[in-house]
Order: structure tokens, then C-alpha cells, then sequence
């Protein structure tokens, strides 16, 4: 597992339709595009579900700054730098 999804969960075969220029060239280069695509599906997966988390979580990471702008936090006397 990878923290938010398995890795090793068996491969499923499926279908894209993808620009035949991108795909001729990609192929050219010997590249694995199915590597490819599902580390890009991984990326946007993680890029949706952190924007997810912010938006679910925005309420709270305002109070939070609100009250560390008015009160500091535990640490601020101690600091040496």
C-alpha cells in the first residue's frame, strides 16, 4: 500500500483514446505508457484529493491561523532563531 491507494492491486486492462501524435512519438521513444498513465491518474488522484482535503478543512485552517495570529503558539518564547 501506498498510503492512499494499493500498489499492488492486479492490472486491469482498459481503453483510451489518446492523440495519435503524442502516442507515435511516445512509442518512438520506447516509452511504457501504461506506467505512464497511471502515474499521471496517481498524481491527479493526489492533486484532487489534497484540493479535496483544503476545501473540507478550509473552516478550520482559518481558525486555527486566526487564533495563532491573536495568541502565538506554545513555542514562541523559546525560540532561538
Amino acid at each position: 500500500m501506498r498510503g492512499w491507494y494499493e500498489t499492488n492491486a492486479p492490472k486491469k486492462a482498459v481503453n483510451l483514446t489518446l492523440n495519435s501524435d503524442l502516442l507515435k512519438q511516445s512509442r518512438a521513444l520506447g516509452l511504457n505508457l501504461s506506467a505512464l498513465a497511471e502515474a499521471a491518474i496517481a498524481k491527479a488522484l493526489q492533486d484532487f484529493r489534497a484540493e479535496e482535503w483544503l476545501r473540507e478543512n478550509a473552516e478550520a485552517i482559518r481558525a486555527y491561523n486566526e487564533h495563532v495570529e491573536r495568541q502565538g503558539v506554545f513555542s514562541d518564547g523559546m525560540r532561538s532563531f
